[in-house]
């Protein structure tokens, strides 16, 4: 028996917000944001919508592509740094709004790395035999906990949710091997001002961590289970800054078109970003069966978290 991904979906909310929108506010420019992070627009969810309405909708698209009913669901596992409150979780709201009445619920918080830590939570309970069916979400509202005069933070954050029903596939196919990590004595460089409520992060020292932990973990979850680099078919790395995701591509040696580059229009959605890029990977036709995907992402904490994967079920 294999563990792995049997339905994507994904949801990015209605509003846009450009470059050129955030000149307008912020000591900026188009030119700045893009040649620096790669970002052009991102995606901001209106005050009447919070992280459990776009967990939702991302969760209604996974479990119809997996052909899994909400009533099948045995554990809901939510990535977020931005629940609607702190209690009751975005989990239990989910459970609720989906009517995944046999489920249990519970929030991971490992910020950019989550939904990594999320499908490896679930590959255990799912090979234990303890659970069949598992609806992974990462979803976030940084816009709430953004400073939109700070142009150093305010340029690089977005909305959105995406999620993924993980369950027993082939024995050949799914979640081949993992890494997961942290160093909290790296928590000061990336945080939550506890008196303002606003995202604080020291970009030079995040961006060093970064582009050196991206890289290396790609690496190892694929020398883990024997492979080279060359086996890799697609890479879906967290889309912070383009220039950290163009550090993990040349390490692992892949063409530009075999990896996700959703940060254009999405920008940074934290714990949304890899199960976002994963989506839509998968519905354009861009991870293809028994392709070979790695996922590799780093977030607050620090923390920071990779995954070789086989495609298909």
């Amino acid at each position: 028996m294999g563990v792995g991904v049997l339905g994507t979906g994904h949801y990015a909310p209605m509003k846009v917000v450009t470059n050129k929108d955030l000149e307008k506010i912020v000591d900026t420019s188009d030119e700045w944001i893009r040649t620096r992070t790669g970002i052009e627009e991102r995606r901001i969810a209106e005050d009447d919508m919070d992280t459990s309405e776009m967990a939702f909708q991302a969760s209604l698209a996974a479990l119809e592509e997996a052909k899994v009913k909400a009533e099948d669901l045995d554990l809901i596992l939510v990535a977020t740094v931005t629940p609607d409150t702190p209690f009751p979780s975005v989990s239990c709201m989910l459970q609720e709004k989906l009517g995944a009445v046999k489920a249990a619920a519970m929030d991971l918080s490992a910020a950019c790395a989550g939904f990594m830590y999320g499908m490896v939570t679930a590959k255990q309970f799912i090979e234990t035999g303890v659970y069949k069916n598992i609806l992974v979400v990462g979803a976030e509202k940084l816009s709430k906990i953004t400073d939109w005069s700070d142009r150093n933070t305010c340029v690089l954050f977005g909305d959105g949710a995406g999620a993924a029903v993980i369950g027993e596939v082939s024995d050949n196919k799914g979640i081949l091997s993992f890494e997961l990590g942290a160093n909290g004595a790296g928590g000061e460089h990336l945080y939550q001002d506890a008196n303002e409520g606003y995202l604080q992060m020291n970009g030079r020292e995040v961006f060093k961590f970064a582009v050196r932990q991206m890289p290396e973990s790609s690496v190892n979850v694929i020398e883990k289970i024997g492979y080279n680099k060359e086996d890799v078919d697609y890479l879906i790395p967290h889309q912070a800054n383009i220039r950290i995701m163009e550090a993990a591509r040349e390490k692992l040696g892949i063409s530009e078109d075999r990896m996700a580059t959703t940060i254009k229009k999405y920008g940074n959605n934290s714990s949304a970003s890899i199960p976002m890029a994963l989506s839509e990977a998968a519905k354009s036709g861009r991870i293809n069966d028994n392709d070979l995907v790695v996922l590799v992402g780093f977030g607050a904490g620090l923390t920071w978290g990779a995954i070789a994967l086989r495609w298909g079920r």
